[in-house]
């Protein structure tokens, strides 16, 4: 991911590990969560514990997993490891690995249709978007994008997919937002953005907007997909606010964006902000742990779960007039930074690179209560 020293990463990884869990992968981040003094969850108060984990054998070291994707119907879920260059397909049953689809660079985000059963998959060494047969794995179609293509969204309503790509990646002055469709598995539009390094995204389907987190510009887009053009660019508060991860809260208009929030391009502090919908202004800020890069709603429970580099999920209960109570910390594995949170299964999901100890997995967390 952008703003990390992933070369000085992977040679640290493996050098520290503790009971099988990974404690660091560098000794700067592992003062640094130390100090933070993350509270462990136990069993009476946890908002969240471990159903189990599954394994993914034989990949090789290496600090980030990224986006996750499940199929619900067919009971599997797709992970991405990056150091294996491979999208894991695991068996949400029993763990086993049905499937390692090769030949990716580097995978950045991954989406499952069920109704085309098709898997899409970003390149960001290639940039390009590759399609996979969702019943025996075998490459479709290759989508030309452009170098760094990372983040996508999903529009359930027009049932098109928005991929982030360009930017500082590809040696360009902005970044684009390509529409792919995805029956005929085309591109079929570029929105450009005035802004060069591209995070995470949402859609609002009931607004048709599509919001997209700028990183070094400290902002978010905000883009009218009927229009297929910006229509608003919020900066955030004063700060050293670096979005990465965002959430649409339709049902309070709100528009959850989570932040690091440092200049040495280790992300060890972060920042929870919520933003009106109808004006971009932010109405709450709160302190979170560093190197975030996933945040999920559960509206069932009405709380938000965020997954953080520095080795916890923070879960945060939604109340009246924006008032945001943090309920107790889970631990998780260090650099486990992505999660995804399944409303059909009631299930929180998180892909865990392999570093020192720690194999790569997907661990699987049960809400409580």
């Amino acid at each position: 991911m952008k703003h990390i020293n992933e070369k000085h990463l992977t040679e640290q990884a493996g050098h520290t590990g503790c009971g099988g869990r990974l404690l660091g992968a560098t000794a700067a981040l592992l003062t640094c969560c130390l100090s933070l003094g993350a509270p462990q969850a136990c069993a009476a108060d946890a908002p969240l514990v471990l159903e189990k984990s599954m394994t993914i054998p034989g990949v090789p070291v290496g600090p980030y997993s990224d986006v996750l994707s499940i199929d619900v119907a067919g009971g599997r879920i797709f992970a991405t490891p990056q150091a294996a260059h491979a999208v894991a397909v695991l068996d949400l049953k029993d763990g086993h690995v049905l499937k390692m689809i090769s030949g990716i660079g580097k995978l950045h985000a991954v989406f499952y249709s069920p109704t085309l059963k098709r898997l899409f998959v970003t390149d960001a060494a290639t940039g390009d978007m590759k399609v996979f047969n969702g019943e025996d794995y075998s490459l479709i179609k290759t989508i030309p994008l452009s170098v760094g293509a990372d983040a996508l969204a999903y529009d359930p309503n027009s049932q098109l997919i928005y991929v982030n790509n360009g930017g500082t990646d590809a040696g360009m002055d902005h970044a684009l937002v390509s529409v792919v469709e995805p029956v005929r598995m085309e591109k079929v539009a570029d929105i450009p953005i005035a802004a060069t390094d591209l995070e995470g995204s949402v859609v609002d389907p009931e607004k048709q907007l599509l919001y997209v987190a700028l990183v070094t510009d400290s902002a978010v887009a905000v883009v009218d997909l009927r229009k297929r053009q910006t229509v608003g660019t919020w900066k955030l508060p004063p700060g050293k606010h670096f979005p990465f991860a965002l959430e649409v809260d339709a049902a309070h208009n709100r528009l959850y964006v989570v932040c690091r929030e440092n200049d040495n391009g280790f992300g060890m502090g972060g920042a929870f902000l919520a933003l009106d919908t109808h004006s971009g202004r932010a109405v709450a800020r709160l302190p979170i742990g560093g190197w975030v890069d996933g945040i999920s709603l559960d509206k069932r429970r009405q709380r938000f779960y965020i997954s953080t580099g520095v080795g916890r999920i923070e879960t945060y209960a939604i109340g009246a007039k924006d008032v945001y109570r943090r309920l107790a910390d889970v631990e998780i594995p260090l650099i486990a930074k992505h999660s995804l949170y399944s409303s059909e299964l009631d299930r929180l999901y998180v892909d865990v690179p392999h570093l020192a100890g720690t194999e790569a997995q997907v661990a699987v967390f049960k809400p409580l209560p």
